[in-house]
């Protein structure tokens, strides 16, 4: 039998400087859905777009499905340029008992970064209808060369 719990990570190198890329996820979420083509709507549930405890309501596309989840900010290291994040609810709590992703920029030595995406999941039974963990991954990557060509051009 198959573990139920795992986790996948990979990461991309970027043209834009590592703060420039990390100031977008800490303090600029709200502009995702106009950067992003897999991104159609973000709205804040309880809190605020840039703190530890606030929860916001995404509508994106994961394997040409349009679906929706409330993400939570766990934690963020600014020291680190590191940020997780719980997924629940809509799709996710379908198919997963718990579903926490982790965006990590670090600078190259010689001028742009490498962002890191970490998926940790446990899934509520062997076979799940809804995106695999290696979608949300998929997706990670996309949208990292989305908001990377975005930050080059200006």
């Amino acid at each position: 039998m198959q573990a139920l719990g795992g986790k996948v990570q990979s990461e991309v190198e970027i043209q834009a400087p590592a703060a420039k890329f990390y100031n977008v996820f800490r303090k600029q979420l709200e502009h995702l859905p106009n950067i992003s083509t897999h991104i159609h709507g973000a709205k804040v549930q309880k809190g605020d777009w840039g703190n530890v405890g606030s929860v916001k309501n995404w509508d994106y596309t994961i394997d040409g499905k349009k679906i929706s989840s409330k993400v939570k900010t766990e934690s963020i290291n600014d020291d680190n340029k590191a940020i997780t994040y719980v997924l629940y609810d809509g799709n996710v709590s379908e198919n997963y008992k718990s579903f926490k992703g982790t965006i990590q920029v670090t600078d190259k030595k010689f001028g742009g970064g490498i962002v890191k995406w970490t998926y940790e999941f446990e899934k509520l039974k062997e076979d799940i209808t809804g995106a695999s963990p290696d979608s949300y991954l998929d997706f990670s990557m996309n949208l990292t060369k989305e908001i990377d060509a975005h930050l080059v051009k200006d």
